[in-house]
């Protein structure tokens, strides 16, 4: 059974190098976008409360005035805006050529999650009064913000996305709902509500690596690098990187440490016969599948990025006098500025509070 799973998984690396040669999207994490006509517009948001309510109904309101042109649709929920078009991830759902989100990090995600299969739009990101790695612009911003979308005078950072695929115990395909799934964070294989580790065979381009018993394992892109896998241990990897990342998730061992693999790698993550337990697997935080021992996933980078555009982009021009500190629009990095701001990177066992007091 092992000589047929291992003949399998050498086929998988075949079909994987066979995806390697095919069309991608563009190698260049961060590229421009041209003036292209905005005919449709997909709004994604947090739940309604009443700061969201005003803020769409204000975004419908410019976006009618300035562009009347244009279509805008919404998901099929109970609290869809009115006046908007219902929008369904279908195969035949209408294009769309602007995704624009309201809410949290968590919005993003579920923006990423409507567009399983094939390219995702630009996606135009709002916070609404909360911090996140993926939100770019404050709503307080929109006209700016929509105007240059609008007119292509935008960058996009093409964030990473993963799919997965099921194989049995003899590594045979499943087939499951959620194959097609493409994660934006991280697919995470762990042992749920059982009270027993987990033991994982981990294979990389075929080739065992190790037997892991854990908790579980996490496999991210370089997004995902600031969610779960940092919390479980995990490296912060710039996003413009492609990168897989292998995050071991409160393991038996000390020296089981997280890895890092080429873009062009494919893990694959199998229960092991000897498992006391069966895995949950988790995708985006969202429980989708259950492995039971012998069964096994496996991870490749998925051919659709997901392009989110940048906040320094659309930035106010630098002062052109020489001397003057900072990037023009486009160089700026958001990402250098929010693990800064957000996770406080580097900082001091000292407050800010306290080294105010010693100053004064």
């Amino acid at each position: 059974m092992a000589a047929n799973f291992r003949k399998t998984l050498l086929s998988a690396s075949t079909t994987a190098a066979k995806l390697a040669s095919m069309p991608k999207a563009p190698r260049l994490a961060i590229s421009r976008i041209g003036a292209q006509q905005v005919s449709s517009v997909l709004i994604v948001n947090k739940l309604r409360t009443q700061p969201v309510i005003d803020a769409i109904d204000t975004l419908l309101s410019y976006i009618r005035e300035q562009y009347p042109e244009v279509t805008v649709y919404h998901e099929n929920r109970p609290d869809i805006p009115k006046g908007v078009t219902v929008w369904e991830p279908t195969p035949d759902a209408p294009p769309i050529d602007l995704v624009i989100t309201l809410g949290g990090d968590g919005t993003i995600l579920h923006a990423s999650s409507l567009f399983k299969v094939g390219a995702v739009p630009p996606v135009l990101s709002f916070s609404m009064g909360t911090l996140g790695f993926l939100l770019p612009f404050h709503i307080d911003d929109y006209t700016r913000a929509i105007d240059s979308a609008f007119a292509g005078k935008i960058t996009v950072l093409h964030r990473m996305r993963l799919s997965c695929t099921f194989q049995d115990r003899i590594g045979a395909p499943i087939d499951t709902h959620c194959e097609d799934w493409q994660v934006m964070n991280e697919i995470a294989l762990h042992r749920g509500a059982s009270p027993h580790l987990n033991t994982i065979d981990v294979y990389v381009d075929g080739q065992h690596l190790t037997e892991a018993v854990s908790d579980g394992l996490i496999v991210s892109t370089p997004t995902g690098s600031t969610a779960y896998s940092l919390s479980a241990g995990g490296p912060i990897v710039h996003p413009s990187l492609s990168a897989i990342v292998l995050t071991p998730i409160c393991p038996r061992s000390l020296s089981f440490r997280p890895l890092v693999f080429p873009s062009s790698s494919s893990i694959t993550l199998r229960i092991n016969e000897r498992s006391r337990s069966s895995a949950s697997l988790s995708m985006d935080g969202q429980t989708s599948h259950v492995l039971k021992p012998g069964e096994s996933v496996t991870v490749r980078a998925s051919l659709y990025p997901i392009p989110c555009i940048n906040r320094s982009s659309i930035s106010e021009p630098q002062d052109a006098r020489e001397g003057v500190e900072g990037a023009g629009p486009g160089k700026e990095d958001d990402w250098v500025r929010d693990i800064n701001n957000l996770l406080q990177y580097n900082a001091t066992f000292r407050s800010k509070a306290l080294a105010r007091h010693q100053r004064t």
